[in-house]
């Protein structure tokens, strides 16, 4: 095992005095080609091009001596710390920081980030990077080859972004560049790279008293957001839908459960009262409607909340299609064909609601049919005037929700 693994950040400044003693001693230095050719690393040293960090890990536990391994920007920050001190190497682990990639990003932009997301892109996780910049206002995003500006660009079609690209921070042939989401994949972009994503929702703002700043947490605030899964019906302008009704989203919120890194179909979105309550939770949200009103009514409401919601006017199952694969969907409109073009997309979970006995059958026995796992429930609610305690409102609906096995997280 290694006697001694040091792991220097690098951000492109000369390197520290700790970071230099380090590596005089070094008989082992892990790390990208640019890390490799600095005049510190010992001509004698046994130099590995960082590649697998865990195959790394996997070298330097199996040898004796000391050993170096650089890392870009701040390497406990989504970097290779992480992976060096898991139990199976059984590694100990001396850091020498730098500044994050990201924290370079912003300074390059000249922007403040303690209100951004920030998100790893990987091949595996591109898609759930990409519902984050679809949900929220700024997002960092760390890339890597075949998940990077290109990529994003491609995969946030329809929903305009602007894109700082920050190129090989830290290095002579650095770059910022700025252009809009659309146009990223006309380019080739130079790895390492940091996408800065900006744009999305202009609505309610949380403001502050004198003196007190700009705010008080990293990343969201969570007081941006009223409390309680479902708003009432009077925060929405307009009546709203039969399906629409407080007991019935705050059911379907429960069984889909939309989280950051979610994309939600809500199909038959009408007032938008089911979209807004999703974006709320931090998921990314498509909003289909094919009545006109219904999708000018869920814009003016998502813009005053705040969220952002991408609207797509169209008739369902058709206008499906070519949307982007969801996570969780809620069908509030169009029956056991939606449903079933929703399912044969094979989302995690479904939510859907039947006026009556048979429809609600028809329903899950399609949901079966498709390997669902289907419950269903029948909902009934009486608001009562509590002055007087006399009924004022009732409403009856049967909730089917369907749950693939194949797909439980």
């Amino acid at each position: 095992m290694a006697d001694r693994v040091t792991v220097i950040g690098w951000d492109g400044s000369p390197l520290t005095a700790a970071a230099r003693s380090a590596l005089s001693a070094a008989t082992l230095v892990a790390g990208a080609p640019h890390h490799l050719e600095l005049p510190e690393v010992p001509a004698g040293a046994e130099r590995i091009r960082l590649g697998s960090v865990a195959l790394a890990a996997r070298r330097i536990a199996g040898r004796r001596g000391t050993a170096v391994v650089f890392a870009d920007g701040d390497p406990g920050f989504f970097g290779v710390v992480r992976t060096l001190r898991a139990p199976e190497f059984g590694l100990e682990v001396e850091v020498v920081p730098a500044v994050s990639s990201v924290a370079a990003a912003f300074a390059r932009a000249g922007m403040p980030w303690d209100d951004a997301q920030v998100v790893v892109a990987h091949r595996r996780t591109l898609r759930r990077a990409v519902n984050v910049c679809r949900a929220h206002t700024k997002v960092a995003v760390l890339t890597s080859p075949g998940a990077g500006p290109a990529e994003l660009g491609l995969l946030l079609e329809g929903v305009h972004r602007t894109f700082v690209i920050c190129e090989e921070l830290g290095t002579e042939h650095e770059q910022v560049t700025v252009l809009t989401s659309d146009k990223a994949a006309d380019r080739t972009w130079r790895d390492p790279n940091v996408v800065i994503v900006i744009g999305g929702p202009v609505g309610r703002a949380v403001t502050t008293g004198p003196g007190e700043g700009a705010g008080w947490i990293a990343g969201r605030d969570p007081s941006a957001v009223s409390r309680g899964w479902t708003l009432p019906a009077e925060a929405y302008v307009g009546e709203l839908g039969e399906g629409e009704t407080e007991l019935l989203r705050a059911a379907q919120l429960a069984r889909l459960g939309p989280r950051v890194g979610d994309l939600v179909w809500d199909i038959g979105c009408g007032s938008g009262a089911f979209a807004i309550e999703a974006a709320r939770a931090g998921a990314a949200v498509i909003a289909v409607d094919r009545d006109a009103q219904a999708c000018a009514r869920t814009d003016s409401a998502a813009r005053s909340f705040g969220v952002h919601l991408q609207i797509v006017k169209g008739d369902a199952p058709h206008i499906l299609e070519n949307l982007p694969e969801p996570d969780v969907v809620r069908v509030g409109g169009g029956g056991v064909a939606v449903v079933s073009a929703v399912a044969d997309r094979r989302p995690q979970r479904i939510v859907a609601h039947a006026s009556t006995r048979d429809e609600a059958e028809l329903v899950g026995r399609d949901l079966s049919e498709h390997g669902y796992h289907v419950e269903c429930a029948l909902l009934q609610s009486v608001e009562l005037d509590t002055r007087a305690w006399t009924e004022t409102e009732r409403s009856v609906a049967f909730l089917l929700s369907g749950l693939l096995p194949e797909r439980v997280s």
